[in-house]
């Protein structure tokens, strides 16, 4: 956008310039088209915000100059560019991404055309240039405060929106096919640097029981409580997923199977006496594997880890049991 306006504006400087009513010379005339040229090519470069910030402003500054030599070199000149210096604030005032460009803006065009008003101006004109570019100005700052708020506001929507999509509602932990593509990309880290990785797979014993007699409402509070012990007792980069109802899952980076076993022990007794059902004290079945190398994916190291998960289950509940088949 900003380079498609700065080349407006050569285009109708350079044709005012070609006008018989000039009094500079043909040389001064064109000096003022050549920056602005060569800014909307580099505005069209230009990637981070603050330095197309930067770029915008040096155009307005020599937009004002070509204003000013309107006024000053054309006859009648502020008759041609008071119109200019006026709309300058107003048509630039969603440019500015952040405070300080838009004020830094708003000075450039409220005292840009001093020179013309100085030289060529009488005093009336003046004065309506003061209060007309006052207009311009509060304008120009209610069009940016506007933008400023509806930007702020859609930031926020996304932001909420992402995650949404990035975690579980409920339980606040990740939703499985994110925990699923971030455990992949720590797995694939870890086969290339030949570290051990685990996963432990969760499952709540007799949830079902919950919902069935005391409620829907019973059960989620039970599995946030849940989710706030598991979170409690996991490392800063380990990965915690919600992959199924009253099923999660817990990666466990640069630790074997017997220090993934120790840490899931402590969990589980943690979740036995910190997590109360309506019946009595929460239970949790774990499943416990450790990745087999490179080749093996996530979805693989979860299948053993539930295979072992169940039988936990099938074995009494309310234990931790090791996948054995690391060979």
């Amino acid at each position: 956008m900003i380079p498609l306006s700065l080349l407006a504006t050569v285009t109708v400087y350079i044709t005012a310039v070609e006008a018989d009513a000039w009094t500079l010379p043909p040389v001064l005339r064109f000096a003022p088209a050549l920056p602005l040229l060569l800014l909307a090519l580099l505005a069209g470069r230009t990637k981070g915000p603050v330095s197309l910030s930067v770029v915008a402003l040096c155009a307005v500054l020599f937009t004002e100059v070509t204003i000013n030599f309107a006024g000053i070199g054309l006859t009648e000149g502020l008759t041609w560019a008071m119109p200019g210096s006026l709309l300058l604030p107003v048509v630039t005032s969603v440019f500015w991404p952040a405070r300080w460009s838009f004020l830094t803006a708003m000075a450039l065009t409220a005292f840009g055309p001093l020179p013309m008003l100085l030289m060529q101006g009488s005093e009336l004109q003046q004065l309506q240039f003061a209060v007309y570019m006052s207009v311009a100005v509060t304008l120009s700052a209610m069009m940016h405060a506007v933008m400023e708020h509806t930007s702020r506001r859609q930031l926020q929507l996304e932001l909420q929106l992402r995650e949404q999509a990035t975690f579980d509602g409920l339980t606040g932990v990740l939703l499985r096919n994110r925990f699923l593509d971030a455990a992949q990309r720590v797995l694939e880290e870890h086969h290339a640097q030949r570290t051990p990785v685990c996963v432990a797979y969760l499952d709540a014993d007799r949830f079902k029981r919950i919902n069935d007699h005391y409620g829907h409402s019973a059960g989620d509070a039970v599995l946030i409580g849940l989710a706030d012990v598991l979170r409690a007792h996991v490392r800063a980069h380990d990965l915690i997923g919600r992959v199924g109802g009253e099923e999660f899952a817990i990666l466990l980076p640069d630790i074997d199977l017997a220090a993934a076993q120790y840490r899931m022990e402590t969990v589980r007794r943690a979740v036995r006496l910190m997590v109360q059902r309506p019946d009595g004290p929460m239970t949790i079945s774990i499943g416990i594997a450790q990745s087999r190398g490179p080749g093996e994916t996530i979805d693989a190291l979860l299948v053993r880890a539930d295979q072992a998960m169940r039988q936990a289950k099938e074995t009494g509940r309310d234990r931790a049991v090791l996948d054995t088949t690391l060979s």
